[in-house]
């Protein structure tokens, strides 16, 4: 299951440091965010409160896909889920009424990508490489956890018939 997990911590990856880079740290698109002195403080607020999101959101992700253990389909379906909200929330942003992708005042520096603005076509590769993580842990069969057995049934003193009961009590 090496390329679903692959997809599923390069996707949770950016999920934990994408916008924290964009909204916080890289100067040009900071300024569209948190640093964007025509934002009221509410607004700042609800960038601050997805970076934060989007940050454990990704770390969540990151545990679930990068722990060894025989449960990993599950988890990684899970992780799936997880660190494909925020790119979904992006998305249905976008249907809220007076909703953009950007501000007026930042057109001209604004990067779109086969005619999508750049966070949404984003969004729409994460997400369709959750698809892929998805789809190709479906196909992998699910490997059950292993029950150890009751000390009784592999040990040398149980006694045949008993199903390794040692005394009648058992």
């Amino acid at each position: 299951m090496t390329l679903p997990r692959t997809l599923t911590i390069l996707v949770a990856t950016v999920t934990t440091i994408g916008a924290l880079l964009a909204d916080l740290v890289v100067p040009d698109l900071a300024a569209q965010h948190v640093h964007n002195p025509g934002w009221p403080p509410h607004a700042k607020f609800h960038d601050a409160q997805y970076v934060v999101m989007t940050v454990l959101l990704g770390l969540i992700g990151l545990g679930l896909a990068a722990r060894p253990g025989p449960t990993l389909r599950a988890r990684l379906l899970c992780a799936d889920a997880v660190v494909a909200t925020p790119w979904l929330g992006m998305l249905g942003a976008l249907l809220f009424p007076g909703t953009a992708a950007y501000d007026p005042e930042f057109a001209d520096r604004t990067v779109f990508v086969l005619g999508m603005h750049g966070q949404i076509f984003m969004a729409v590769v994460l997400l369709l490489a959750l698809v892929g993580s998805v789809a190709g842990a479906l196909r992998t069969p699910a490997r059950r956890p292993v029950e150890p057995m009751p000390h009784a049934a592999h040990c040398a003193c149980s006694v045949p018939g008993t199903r390794g009961r040692t005394t009648l009590s058992d």
